[in-house]
């Protein structure tokens, strides 16, 4: 440019044409970052769209890579498939080869069994006709089988029955055993768990082995006892009273009857003729029990035979004594210490007259007089037993029958002179011989309208003695101590007796205790005798096991010859003189 020139036009046309561009270039970069913008826009919707592509790619991949895997699993199911087909097809082809052939196997099958059905409907037959024949012969079989039992029994009947009257004409004792079951006291000091275990003292070695025979298992040997009736320890009340309830019928014959229990303490002496101590009334009640015993029982038979026989009239009156350290006392009495004496009449009978005879008409009066006698009978509790009797009970039934009308005597002055009046134990004026003061034979009613009504007493004694026992097992002292001496020592005295009996000695000892002269009558002969051995089963007691059962041995050799039949007062047997007097004579 020349000098001298005016520029400042010129830089402000340059300066507007800046601008201008400045302006252009500005809506230039506007516009561009609008597109810019718009570019980041789309580039944002185009990464969204990028994602969600990817996305559903990956979602399209898992689709495929399942597809691929299920494709893969078809494929494997297919081929497994094929070749279970393939196996199907050969069983198929097996299957169809079987039943080509079945129809021949079936034929030949169907041959088969029905040869086999030939043959054994032929068996059959033929084994029907056999059963038949063996139904036939066991039907005999069974009816002469029934008829062996019933001819059996009654053989073993009548050979009871037999026995029973042979015993009665030879006058033997009837001896009958019972085995007690194990009880808690037997284990004595051991472990009350070892009852009955092998080894211990509770071992049982008394065993029962058939109703008339007993075995003793001793260290040595065993010991075979031989009775009329042996009952096992499961027996009851009610089997032991049906063995001794044919006795009682004899009573209103005119017989005299004694039953007594024998055993060592804790045997079940009392339980068998009275009934359960867990019973403290012993059942005083018209109504049977269970438990109860001989005495009950036999009283309340008692009752029924009377009831059976109405056409004559019977009246029964009760006595219940003990025997305590040898002394007779009244547990019916007004004093229960007060000491009784036996008398002896003219006719050897044996009278206690100074105690008390109830009359009782049914088996609870009878219970209640015998419940009130045991309430002042001496018991005492020893290591042995609890309820340890310390006496001799006797319960006598005394049954006074009306005899015939033509054994009635007229009143004479005669007659009078030749009889004695006493009063029994109620008070009641008697016109009785001498010889039937307060005895068990016949006696003689107050006379009425002139003449003497005839009548036959007969009496029951029903005996729970008291138990021998060893004194150091027991372990009684002093009073006690004395007790068991007297006790041992009376029935001592009872074998004594009934060893003098069996050897037919000339003089028995029937005094040498009160128990024995007191029961002089029963065991002489002058009644039938049961004797009821209570034995304890258990080793500790075997000593006093095998001492009862040879007492009862014993006892069963004695021959007393025929039972006497009790007659009224006005009768008299013909050439009976020596019969009136004891076998052995006075003692």
């Amino acid at each position: 440019m020349p000098l001298g020139i005016d520029r400042s036009h010129f830089y402000a046309d340059k300066i507007k044409h800046y601008e201008k561009d400045m302006r252009t270039k500005d809506e230039r970069i506007s516009t561009l970052e609008t597109e810019n913008a718009m570019l980041y826009l789309k580039l944002a919707q185009l990464r969204g769209t990028l994602q969600k592509s990817r996305e559903d790619m990956s979602g399209l991949q898992n689709q495929f890579d399942s597809e691929q895997k299920f494709r893969k699993t078809i494929a494997q199911s297919a081929a497994k498939l094929k070749q279970d087909l393939y196996r199907l097809r050969e069983d198929l082809s097996d299957v169809h080869k079987i039943a080509i052939k079945m129809p021949q196997d079936f034929s030949l099958q169907i041959d088969h069994a029905s040869s086999v059905i030939h043959r054994h409907r032929h068996m059959f037959q033929s084994q029907t006709s056999s059963l038949s024949v063996l139904q036939d012969k066991i039907e005999q079989m069974s009816t002469a089988l029934q008829d062996i039992t019933d001819r059996h029994a009654k053989e073993k009947k009548r050979r009871q029955e037999l026995h029973n009257t042979l015993m009665e004409l030879r006058g033997n004792i009837r001896v009958h055993c019972r085995l007690r079951p194990l009880m808690e006291f037997d284990t004595g000091l051991e472990d009350p768990s070892t009852l009955g275990r092998v080894g211990t003292k509770s071992e049982v070695v008394v065993h029962y082995v058939d109703d008339e025979n007993a075995c003793v298992r001793t260290a040595k040997h065993n010991k075979v006892f031989e009775f009329e009736r042996v009952y096992d320890p499961n027996e009851s009340q009610d089997n032991v009273f049906y063995e001794v309830q044919p006795m009682l019928t004899s009573l209103l014959d005119g017989y005299n009857i004694c039953i007594m229990a024998y055993g060592q303490t804790g045997s079940g002496k009392t339980h068998t003729m009275l009934g359960s101590h867990k019973n403290e009334d012993y059942n005083a009640s018209l109504e049977p029990h269970p438990d109860e015993g001989v005495i009950p029982r036999a009283a309340r038979e008692l009752f029924r035979l009377i009831s059976e026989k109405p056409e004559r009239h019977h009246t029964i009156e009760v006595s219940v004594v003990e025997i305590y350290n040898n002394d007779i006392r009244d547990l019916l009495g007004s004093d229960a210490n007060m000491k009784h004496d036996i008398s002896t009449g003219v006719d050897n009978s044996i009278n206690l007259p100074t105690i008390s005879f109830k009359e009782v008409d049914n088996v609870y009066d009878v219970m209640c007089l015998v419940q009130r006698g045991l309430k002042a009978r001496r018991e005492s509790s020893t290591l042995v037993h609890d309820h340890s009797s310390r006496s001799h009970l006797v319960v006598t039934l005394t049954v006074n029958s009306q005899a015939p009308s033509f054994f009635s005597k007229p009143s004479t002055q005669d007659g009078a002179m030749q009889q004695t009046s006493s009063r029994d134990a109620r008070g009641r004026s008697l016109s009785v011989p001498m010889s039937m003061i307060s005895g068990p034979g016949p006696v003689a009613e107050p006379p009425s309208s002139g003449d003497s009504q005839a009548v036959i007493r007969t009496k029951l004694q029903l005996v729970d003695l008291a138990g021998s026992e060893c004194v150091g097992m027991s372990g009684v002292t002093g009073a006690a101590l004395r007790e068991a001496s007297h006790i041992n020592k009376s029935l001592s005295a009872l074998a004594d007796v009934l060893g003098a009996l069996s050897e037919h000695r000339a003089h028995v000892p029937y005094r040498n205790s009160r128990l024995t002269h007191l029961l002089q009558d029963s065991i002489g002969g002058d009644a039938k005798l049961l004797v009821l051995l209570c034995v304890s089963p258990s080793q500790r007691y075997i000593t006093e096991s095998l001492q009862c059962m040879g007492f009862g041995t014993r006892a069963r050799q004695v021959a007393r010859g025929p039972t006497k039949r009790r007659l009224p007062s006005s009768a008299e047997k013909v050439s009976a003189e020596n019969a009136q007097r004891p076998r052995t004579g006075k003692t």
